[in-house]
């Protein structure tokens, strides 16, 4: 099993450019690469020699258009609004990566996978119908959650809680109908900011 830093290293070589910046949290490593060249660093992730990631454990849409608002202690971001996060897995050798594409446009484009990892399929298509992320070159994009005719993407932070529409079956009509959320919006978290230190007091 090859460390985290002769990970990087690897990949370093191999990806070139392309490999933006990395990270290193809780013993994991982060690859941040560039979004326009995808389909191709992900090829060399899976096919390279000492990084051999032939698995695509899992991928997402992340939005961060709000991060570090809601503490204290945080920055807001400043960077791109959306991000597709890809985790992947050696089983030959044994280790993990995070792999990380930025995309400020919206709606953000950015190359399908499926080609590299055939899995990639429904995550894709769930990336897509939760953050509105369109990936080029798919075969089958459309929604995978939501309704018919859903309007919106419900995993966007400016997407509301209740949502825009709800729907009800109407007796006269004799089917459902959608009408516009007679929820009044309320703050379902409660925030509590505790002075430092205050678990560690003495009674």
């Amino acid at each position: 099993m090859a460390s985290v830093s002769q990970i990087l290293e690897t990949a370093q070589s191999a990806l070139g450019e392309n490999l933006l910046a990395h990270a290193f949290e809780n013993d994991e490593l982060t690859l941040d690469v560039s979004r326009e060249n995808v389909r191709s660093v992900c090829a060399k992730l899976k096919d390279e020699a000492g990084l051999q990631f032939e698995q695509l454990i899992d991928l997402c849409g992340v939005d961060y258009s709000t991060y570090g608002e809601e503490h204290p202690t945080k920055q807001k971001w400043s960077g791109a609004r959306f991000a597709v996060v890809y985790h992947l897995l050696s089983v030959s050798l044994n280790h993990r990566v995070r792999v990380r594409a930025f995309i400020n446009d919206d709606p953000g484009v950015i190359e399908s996978v499926i080609s590299v990892w055939p899995v990639a399929d429904w995550f894709e298509r769930e990336a897509f119908d939760l953050y509105g992320i369109i990936f080029d070159g798919h075969p089958d994009l459309r929604r995978l959650l939501t309704d018919y005719g859903f309007i919106g993407h419900p995993f966007r932070k400016d997407f509301p809680i209740s949502g825009h529409v709800e729907m009800r079956y109407d007796e006269e009509k004799g089917r459902v109908i959608y009408q516009p959320v007679t929820i009044e919006p309320r703050v379902l978290v409660p925030r509590v900011i505790r002075e430092e230190g205050f678990g560690d007091r003495n009674p």
